[in-house]
């Protein structure tokens, strides 16, 4: 019978409350808080806790506090990769991101998910479904990404959108909900 971590990775009904995944989510924080308590003079520092905490980064990455994960490891950024304020990434499934990829301020994007019914849901146990960004995709302040989303290279994500379909590669999104505004000649 698979643990509850793994019906999580795996986007399937899982209890959080798991005495493993609790664990997980207090020793992302703390390294969090060091990370956000960090002086910018501290820069090797931050960078090695964010090597500390995500699942893979490429060697060229910046983020500026604060930040605020679920696990943090199944977070995988690509090569020069920047985050502005606030950025918060709920990861209970995989968040990955091509390379040359920039996110304003206050950027949230969501993984995790509750049931429909609310009898289920009322039980506690949540799913998670993977996003995914390609390469050279620009996401505007203020913009949240809801789960299973993907969004193709070259993609530009404008200032407040709600993300709540896939975007096409080479295109501009904005408006809640979400919707193409035109399309970039590449």
């Amino acid at each position: 019978m698979p643990t509850e971590k793994e019906m999580m990775l795996a986007g399937e009904m899982y209890d959080p409350s798991n005495l493993i995944l609790s664990t997980e989510r207090n020793r992302v924080r703390e390294k969090v808080k060091q990370f956000n308590d960090s002086n910018e003079s501290e820069k090797d520092k931050r960078q090695a806790l964010l090597k500390e905490m995500l699942g893979s980064t490429g060697e060229t990455f910046y983020m500026e506090p604060t930040i605020r994960f679920d696990y943090g490891y199944n977070i995988h950024i690509g090569e020069n990769f920047y985050s502005n304020y606030n950025l918060v990434i709920l990861d209970v499934c995989e968040v990955r991101f091509g390379d040359n990829c920039m996110l304003g301020p206050n950027v949230a994007i969501y993984t995790a998910t509750h049931p429909l019914d609310p009898t289920v849901r009322n039980s506690g146990r949540e799913y998670g479904k993977p996003v995914r960004f390609g390469d050279n995709v620009w996401i505007g302040g203020n913009a949240v990404i809801n789960p299973g989303i993907t969004i193709g290279d070259n993609a530009v994500i404008a200032s407040g959108a709600v993300v709540v379909k896939d975007v096409p590669q080479n295109s501009v999104v904005g408006g809640n909900p979400a919707r193409v505004l035109k399309t970039i000649e590449a």
